[in-house]
């Protein structure tokens, strides 16, 4: 790993703030997108707003900017033979397109270890868990086959804690960041795989983005765990803020839907805090409910799970089915939860059939 590190990051949206901050490491980047979205990223980089400590407003960062290489192409594009890292950044019903598809595979017979920032954990990633039975989750995939042909040794999950959305006023290569907290990434199996995120972590630790002469620490950091379980606490902040802004014929806030009725926030979050204890987690690698709560009252539009089911999405994540069916599994039933799925499940039929 001499010299800097090659990574693809697989979606432009979501993926490209992850890549500003290995720009920032000084490492390269290769954005997998739409043909418009390479053209208009290779013409003119990418930019992510973000608020920074002690300063009004949004810091903005260019890639351009920035001592790391940044390209984009399409999924066609890319020999993965060339890259030290794979970030699987797109939502998990993308990777069923054709496209897609061949590209993962080519990067499993290269065997490039993958970090994924989906919500949704590969099955892969699942695997890792020592005494799981993975055959009954398969169902929460829009296609469990698309990951049947990765070694679950080359597999790891960072949690997409960060929250960023793509600001409708603006080109689809900007980003903005709302919630600048951490990636957390579990460890891979291999020390060599783990050293890897281990640099990374540290170089973009070490990196400063200067404006007006003033070197500034910017936020979102990548933090890399020993434990399996970390990236899961992601789960409870789904659980009951994300899936719970879908109501049964509209959708709202996940401040509204964590502050609404916050006796039952707590009781669904606790729940999956102990469904993930039960797997195997430490109750420390779980975020107290309270230090969510407090976060979740800046979160004031509905999740993109919601979004999408309104926008009329005919796929979306299905974390809410995987953690009713792993609560099943453990013996494990909540109404409050089984609500949940019943109106996501609601909400695809409708869109299906339209």
């Amino acid at each position: 790993m001499a010299g800097s590190l090659n990574i693809l990051v697989l979606g432009a949206s979501y993926g490209s703030l992850l890549a500003t901050k290995i720009l920032m490491a000084g490492h390269s980047a290769t954005l997998i997108c739409l043909p418009a979205e390479a053209e208009l990223i290779n013409s003119e980089g990418t930019l992510v707003r973000m608020p920074v400590r002690g300063r009004d407003g949004l810091v903005d960062i260019p890639s351009r900017d920035l001592p790391g290489q940044l390209d984009a192409a399409g999924p066609g594009g890319v020999d993965p033979a060339d890259y030290d890292l794979a970030v699987l950044a797109m939502q998990e019903p993308q990777y069923r397109s054709d496209d897609v598809r061949a590209l993962l595979n080519r990067i499993f017979e290269c065997r490039v270890p993958c970090m994924s920032i989906m919500n949704m954990p590969p099955l892969p990633y699942l695997k890792r868990i020592s005494g799981l039975d993975t055959d009954p989750c398969r169902n929460s995939y829009a296609d469990a086959t698309v990951w049947d042909g990765l070694d679950p040794d080359l597999m790891t999950l960072c949690s997409p804690d960060p929250q960023a959305f793509r600001p409708p006023d603006q080109p689809v290569n900007v980003l903005q960041v709302r919630l600048p907290t951490n990636f957390k990434s579990a460890r891979f199996s291999s020390d060599s795989h783990t050293a890897l995120l281990r640099r990374l972590e540290a170089d973009i630790l070490a990196s400063r983005f200067e404006v007006n002469g003033e070197a500034l620490e910017i936020p979102v950091k990548l933090r890399v765990h020993e434990s399996l379980f970390v990236p899961m606490a992601k789960w409870c902040m789904l659980i009951a803020g994300n899936y719970r802004c879908v109501g049964t014929d509209e959708v709202r806030p996940i401040r509204d839907a964590v502050h609404d009725d916050l006796s039952q926030s707590r009781a669904i979050y606790d729940w999956v805090a102990d469904l993930c204890v039960e797997l195997g987690a430490n109750g420390n690698d779980m975020v107290p409910f309270d230090k969510y709560a407090d976060a979740a009252r800046s979160l004031v539009t509905p999740s993109s799970a919601a979004r999408a089911l309104a926008a009329g999405a005919p796929q979306i994540e299905r974390v809410d089915r995987l953690v009713q069916t792993l609560g099943a599994a453990q013996g494990r039933q909540l109404e409050a939860i089984d609500g949940i799925v019943s109106r996501v499940d609601g909400w695809l039929e409708r869109n299906r059939a339209a």
